[in-house]
């Protein structure tokens, strides 16, 4: 055997080796790659996850609030055409003939004035108590009409002015129109 013979065979050894190891490198290479892979795809897969659930959340954000909004809406219109009708009782409250508010005056004092009492009135009624009325007129009051009676000592006044009336209606209306719309 020769030393080429040798050479040869280190080299042809060498070669080998070279091929095993250059394998064995491409192997763990094409694992590592596959693995990267791997864990590329599955972080796309939360992310991309993670992006649909906060998308979701945001819509169903954007729909609740949409929902408020219109309810705001509806309840502001609700709350306009409730003030327009109360003002247009008012109007006609305060426009009433005197022959009918001379009724209800007298109604309403028979029914509730007590001796000793006082009387309180808006200042266009004034005349009209007075005539009606035994009771001591006590004054004018900020009103549309009615009356308010005041006991003889002067602790207890109970409010018979169209404006409380009004407003009491008005209170129980709300709660029933109230109930069939929202209901």
């Amino acid at each position: 055997m020769g030393l080429e013979t040798v050479v040869a065979g280190i080299i042809e050894k060498g070669k080998e080796q070279t091929k095993v190891i250059l394998q064995e490198a491409d192997e763990e290479v094409t694992g590592i790659l596959k693995k990267a892979k791997g864990e590329a795809e599955k972080e796309r897969e939360e992310l991309e996850d993670a992006v649909r659930a906060e998308a979701e959340q945001l819509k169903k954000q954007e729909i609740s609030s949409a929902h408020l909004r219109v309810k705001r809406e509806a309840l502001n219109a609700r709350q306009a055409m409730f003030e327009e009708v109360q003002k247009n009782v008012a109007d006609r409250i305060g426009s009433i003939s005197d022959e009918k508010n001379a009724k209800f005056l007298e109604a309403l004092l028979k029914k509730h004035a007590t001796a000793g009492s006082r009387i309180y009135s808006n200042k266009k009624d004034k005349t009209l108590v007075e005539r009606i009325s035994k009771l001591e007129y006590a004054g004018s009051i900020d009103c549309l009409g009615g009356v308010v009676i005041e006991s003889s000592d002067r602790t207890v006044q109970y409010d018979y002015t169209y404006d409380t009336i009004l407003q009491d209606i008005n209170e129980k209306s709300l709660k029933q129109v109230s109930g069939m719309l929202l209901g």
